[in-house]
């Protein structure tokens, strides 16, 4: 990084810091922020919120610093919370109490129980030696194992089974036609034939697969929207917090 960039860097740093502690200073002495654990609480998020949204403009120090900030915060909670809700009872507090078992071979059943799990913890970190990496691949082989049986069951009862399961309802009920399963068996029928290519799509193949089409089309534009939507939220959120809760523009 050449010294221009640092001294632009630094300048950039020095004007943010400054206009946010004019603006603060206004607020404060105006009376609209409180000064106090929930002020600078405020004070900290209007700073955090404004320097993430910069990156709107490009890439800069003050995004950085924010970006920087968030993945080291978000660690340091990660890392407590898998301390006291994993490692402190699954680990140190089951040792601890194997002697409050009644049998021997409650113990050797309950250190077995514990032991293989924490070696298998531990020994991911042998990818900090070279020399014993390949001793990580364990760990991984047996996470993959035990997550691919345990996901492969329930993705195809919640992706596979309830998503056909509405296709094979009648289409004819004591009040006649059930248009809702209608059209889920013409929009499953047609979408599936856009995806059949061992017959050319051509006459009434082509038809249904271009009908799929537009079935597929409009799933993506709902899930585009319904995402677009979600982002906006919470846009909106942060932009009410700003002016509402840091400069009270908004009543």
């Amino acid at each position: 990084m050449s010294t221009s960039t640092i001294k632009k860097d630094s300048i950039i740093i020095v004007i943010f810091f400054a206009i946010l502690i004019i603006i603060n200073g206004i607020l404060l002495g105006t009376g609209s922020l409180k000064w106090g654990w929930d002020g600078i609480g405020i004070m900290v998020a209007a700073a955090l919120t404004i320097a993430l949204y910069s990156f709107l403009y490009k890439d800069n120090p003050i995004f950085k610093i924010a970006e920087h900030l968030y993945v080291g915060l978000a660690t340091a909670y990660l890392f407590i919370v898998t301390w006291y809700n994993v490692i402190l009872p699954d680990v140190i507090f089951a040792f601890r109490d194997l002697g409050n078992e009644t049998s021997n071979w409650a113990i050797l059943g309950k250190t077995i129980s514990v032991s293989i799990p924490t070696i298998l913890g531990l020994l991911v970190y042998t990818r900090l030696v070279p020399k014993f990496s390949w001793l990580s691949r364990i760990t991984f082989a047996a996470l993959i194992g035990f997550g691919a049986g345990f996901t492969i069951p329930n993705y195809i009862n919640s992706h596979i089974l309830k998503q056909a399961q509405p296709t094979m309802v009648a289409l004819w009920g004591a009040g006649g036609i059930q248009w809702g399963a209608l059209l889920i068996f013409i929009v499953v029928i047609s979408t599936l034939v856009y995806f059949f290519f061992s017959v050319e799509h051509k006459g009434p193949v082509g038809w249904t697969a271009k009908l799929g089409i537009w079935f597929l089309m409009v799933s993506f534009g709902a899930s585009f929207g319904y995402t677009v939507m979600a982002r906006i939220s919470l846009l909106i959120g942060r932009v009410n917090f700003l002016f509402s809760d840091w400069i009270p523009l908004i009543k």
